[in-house]
């Protein structure tokens, strides 16, 4: 019997992914959802004829979604549907909530039903700009509600309390995984984000933009690694009715990534310094004891190694060379 899998957000960065993943496994039947705000079916052309997988384009926020046919009987669900980036949230504000809140109930409405499990994609962003430093899932964060982020921010941090309502009420198999910041060369080139806008930067080499003073941290995680996590959510029954962070410990200044990317690049980039956005957060580390905890998992790629993938394959998709000259065709 083939297990019925839906992911949501499936022609994003993190969906396509995992939809690919999946696929792989001739026992599952993958059902992919993307209204293609933001996705990209460039992202799932190498799988959208597999028999195992069914590409639907919708919004999970449409109510009728719960009714879909095609969504019955449906074992598990990924719900990773999200403008995730900055550049976009902050375009389409209202888009954003809809799909996070309004999406996410429809998601455990169809849980409720369907008696399946669901993992929800939350993130590091509920933290807000914190005021302790690592972040553990016992914080509660520090979210400016009126505010350019909060559209995301504060809609996330809601679809959270749509999933303990569901958990408390109804028993819903829900599992919330907080998201720090996940990168390959799946990102866009033009999402905003923070390596995507850097690593693009050097190969082209075009000042690299800093913010601030780039003495601001993150955490960055490579992508199998936060897919493996999201799996091992999925899987472990222990995971139910729980937040738990997905990322990385290593943390590391804006600047310091900067001049590893132009070094990885041997870019003849600048660095060019510009104002820092409103709310822009000032630390990011998780705590991932409850991760190692319950799922048995943690990070086993290091930035390092991560960039030198990341960096190969957009300089392949960009058609430029080591110099960022263009790639000449035999």
């Amino acid at each position: 019997m083939q297990k019925k899998i839906l992911i949501t957000g499936v022609a994003g960065f993190l969906g396509s992914y995992l939809a690919r993943k999946l696929v792989k496994e001739e026992n599952n039947l993958v059902i992919g959802i993307d209204n293609l705000c933001t996705g990209l079916l460039s992202n799932i052309k190498d799988i959208v004829n597999k028999n195992n997988f069914c590409f639907i384009q919708t919004d999970v926020s449409e109510k009728e979604i719960i009714k879909s046919k095609q969504l019955q009987g449906v074992h598990e669900i990924y719900h990773l549907a999200s403008l995730a980036s900055p550049k976009f949230y902050q375009a389409y504000p209202l888009r954003t909530i809809a799909v996070t809140t309004t999406g996410t109930q429809n998601m455990l409405e169809l849980a409720k039903i369907n008696n399946a499990k669901i993992v929800y994609s939350s993130t590091s962003e509920a933290y807000g700009d914190p005021e302790i430093n690592p972040q553990s899932e016992k914080y509660w964060g520090n979210v400016n509600t009126w505010g350019p982020r909060a559209c995301y921010d504060e809609s996330k941090r809601l679809g959270e309390v749509f999933c303990y309502e569901y958990y408390q009420r109804y028993k819903i198999q829900v599992k919330v995984a907080r998201i720090f910041n996940t990168y390959s060369a799946g990102l866009r080139n033009d999402d905003g984000r923070v390596i995507s806008n850097f690593v693009t930067q050097a190969i082209k080499n075009e000042n690299i933009t800093v913010y601030g003073d780039g003495s601001q941290t993150r955490s960055f995680c490579y992508v199998d690694d936060t897919i493996r996590g999201l799996l091992l959510m999925m899987e472990k029954d222990q995971a139910s009715g729980e937040i738990i962070n997905i990322g990385n410990r290593q943390e590391y200044k804006i600047i310091d990534l900067a001049y590893l990317i132009k070094k990885l690049t041997f870019s003849s980039s600048q660095i060019s310094f510009q104002p820092l956005p409103e709310d822009d957060p000032k630390v990011r580390r998780p705590v991932i004891d409850k991760a190692k905890e319950l799922l048995g998992w943690e990070p086993i790629i290091n930035l390092e190694e991560g960039l030198r993938e990341t960096i190969s394959v957009y300089r392949e998709k960009m058609g430029l060379g080591k110099n960022g000259e263009l790639k000449m065709e035999n």
